[in-house]
């Protein structure tokens, strides 16, 4: 059989005939078979190529979707335009091993590293000296610092290995080595100099492990503070208060190149090698932490940890007595806490969120108020925010006012520099979620007894050593300090709550002497609750519990003030 086709010719474009045989049929069905399995192949790598660059593309229009839906603008990369990708390089950062096998990356004032998390394939890496990388998940940025911080896992083959060496945070994962790459021990988060602020006259130290007991505080003559690193060019300061986790000392004497780092010295002795406590915290005295405002007689504080839900009710109900400030210290929280500070701020109340990462540092961060608002407030009100404070002498009014709580405080002449108020103890009262109307509404029935007290504290007033027990200020030798009659007023402390809201306490203690409850240690402690064990186990019979006074008070008085009529009962002001 002779099959004819036309051909071209490789000098001409016109087309010839050829004269195909049998043979060459064979030959022909042979190439074509090679011909279209190669095509076969190209177009699956072809197909392969353009799925992998799919779900590579996807994820970053998701990525960068959600960022512009959230406001959240800078670091934005075209993943199509590789030019404008950050150069992989080395981070200059320092580390400290915190609780649960986590190393938090804090980098250097000098660096400029943009919130918020670079997009997938800019992945930021942790480095440690046998190979091994994890990822570095941006975490936060400490405002008053102003330092972006990440978080890396330990890997196992570290948790056993002392000292534990620093990692090397870089840019990619594709970040290569040095061989000269120094290894330095990582801090622990309970013997670390973590933070600083400063006044008109000296800079305050906050730092973990000197000072490890209640009470065990160890005399100011023992310490030096260091400004600069540890050279001959660094300048020290003896230190001139050493209580809990709170140092003071005067500025160095001689100009530096600000900010520097600050590091706590324990001067040798005969039987004692002298020891530096490492540090993260730096400090510069040009650095401002509140603007110049027009000073509020009455501030509040608290410190909190995934508590948004409560937020509103305490903000709007205390404001509405007379608080005109709040100073809110977020120790990490995890929840909605951003959007409910923002949300108070669109309606005019004057919240301000200071983030307050450390672990079990809740003295420290109320010392730190004490520093922190005295520019700004001449009174500080001390309370956690299931804690409401309550004059029976209110149950009468028919809406609130500003004046409320100055009534409660002393006269001006009067040399009363802290105000203190006793507590009751509220328990479940039968509820078993949050109260869909709040805290005051929903639990009613309490213990009998009145346990410890909260304070209002002049800030004038309160000792050099900012000396806190949480609950009371030491206060300067002229001032006293006076506990109000519970005819005057006393703090609801709804403490016991439905289950599933209470059993979060056993996730940490933010307190830096009270012993998480998972721990089988200190089990008599006041901190702890009457009858409940180690574990997160519901004890029989909880929402009947700490139930001997049926009190209604509050529920009564802020249902008169803020409760609106519905059709089926009534909503709060506070309620979403």
């Amino acid at each position: 059989m002779t099959l004819t086709f036309k051909t071209c010719s490789p000098s001409s474009n016109r087309s010839t005939p050829k004269n195909i045989t049998g043979d060459d049929l064979h030959f022909f069905h042979h190439r074509s078979y090679r011909a279209h399995t190669t095509t076969l192949f190209f177009v699956l790598v072809s197909l392969s190529f353009f799925v992998i660059f799919s779900l590579y593309s996807s994820p970053n229009a998701i990525y960068r979707a959600a960022q512009a839906k959230q406001g959240i603008v800078g670091y934005v990369i075209n993943v199509q335009d590789s030019s404008h990708r950050p150069s992989i390089r080395r981070i200059r950062a320092e580390g400290v091993l915190w609780p649960g096998w986590e190393i938090m990356m804090i980098v250097s004032p000098e660096e400029n590293v943009t919130p918020p998390p670079p997009l997938p394939g800019d992945n930021y890496t942790c480095f440690y000296p046998n190979g091994e990388k994890t990822a570095a998940r941006f975490a936060v940025t400490l405002p008053l610092a102003n330092r972006t911080t990440f978080r890396c896992n330990l890997p196992g083959i570290y948790r056993h290995h002392h000292p534990i060496p620093t990692p090397i945070l870089a840019s990619s994962v594709s970040f290569e080595l040095s061989p000269e790459t120094r290894w330095p021990d990582l801090p622990l988060w309970n013997f670390v100099v973590f933070d600083t602020i400063s006044t008109d006259h000296d800079v305050v130290l906050f730092v973990k492990g000197p000072n490890r007991g209640l009470g065990s505080n160890k005399p100011p003559g023992t310490f030096r503070c260091v400004f600069g690193e540890e050279s001959d060019s660094a300048v020290r300061t003896v230190v001139t208060s050493s209580v809990q986790e709170v140092f003071r000392c005067p500025y160095p004497d001689v100009k530096m190149d600000y900010p520097v780092k600050v590091y706590l010295e324990k001067v040798a002795t005969d039987k004692e090698a002298m020891r530096v406590v490492p540090s993260v915290a730096y400090f510069s005295p040009e650095r401002r932490l509140v603007e110049p405002r027009e000073k509020s007689l009455l501030c509040a504080t608290t410190m909190v940890y995934n508590v948004a839900k409560y937020m509103r009710e305490w903000v709007m109900y205390h404001a509405s007595i007379g608080i005109q400030r709040f100073i809110i210290y977020d120790n990490g929280s995890e929840d909605e806490l951003n959007d409910v500070v923002e949300g108070l701020k669109s309606e005019r109340y004057d919240v301000t969120k200071v983030l307050w990462i450390w672990p079990k540092t809740q003295e420290a961060g109320f010392s730190h108020a004490a520093v922190y608002g005295n520019d700004s407030c001449t009174w500080m009100m001390y309370l956690d925010v299931d804690e409401f404070l309550f004059s029976p002498v209110w149950s009468n009014q028919s809406k609130p006012s500003d004046q409320m709580i100055r009534s409660l405080l002393p006269s001006d002449q009067n040399m009363i520099g802290q105000v203190s108020f006793k507590s009751l103890e509220f328990g479940p009262s039968n509820q078993t979620k949050h109260p869909a109307g709040g805290v005051t509404q929903g639990y009613t029935c309490r213990r009998e007894e009145e346990q410890r007290h909260k304070s209002i504290v002049l800030l004038s007033a309160v000792e050099h050593s900012l000396y806190t027990a949480i609950h009371h200020f030491s206060l300067k030798g002229e001032y006293e300090w006076r506990v109000a009659d519970t005819e005057d007023g006393v703090v609801n402390h709804y403490k016991y709550q439905a289950w599933r809201e209470f059993k979060a306490k056993f996730k940490r203690r933010v307190s830096a002497y009270v012993v998480d409850w998972t721990r089988v240690s200190n089990p008599t402690s006041r901190d702890r609750t009457p009858g409940l064990g180690f574990k997160p186990i519901e004890p029989e019979g909880w929402p009947q519990k700490f139930c001997e006074v049926r009190d209604t008070r509050l529920k009564r008085l802020t249902k008169k003030w803020f409760g609106y009529p519905e059709k089926n009962g009534y909503r709060m002001a506070w309620q979403r």
